[in-house]
């Protein structure tokens, strides 16, 4: 059996209000926002989230789509390499990093 190429990904944000402002003693917030990743291989989808800034579903959407569009589904650790790889200039190695490795789950489901 083929592994299926990944045909497609696209992400979306989505804030949610929170009912009261929060705090954990560091920061307060009165909202979070949601980054849902989705990717199409093989007539299937598979579903990533994180939370994280809003820009983060543009970066997923744009540049790092355009390095995991055509790969192996089932192939995590490429994906993953290629989208580090991709971001390495976009800003210091945590962020773009975390959020590449979260936005691999839709891999390999």
């Amino acid at each position: 059996m083929n592994d299926p190429v990944i045909g497609s990904v696209g992400a979306a944000a989505y804030t949610v209000p929170a009912d009261a402002p929060e705090a954990d003693g560091t920061l307060s917030w009165d909202a979070t926002t949601l980054v849902l990743a989705r990717v199409r291989a093989g007539g299937e989808e598979g579903i990533g989230w994180t939370y994280g800034a809003a820009a983060s579903a543009a970066l997923i959407s744009g540049q790092l789509a355009s390095v995991v569009r055509g790969r192996p589904a089932m192939d995590v650790g490429g994906c993953s390499d290629a989208m580090i790889r991709a971001v390495r200039n976009v800003t210091g190695p945590g962020w773009p990093a975390t959020r590449s490795r979260r936005s691999t789950w839709p891999c390999g489901t």
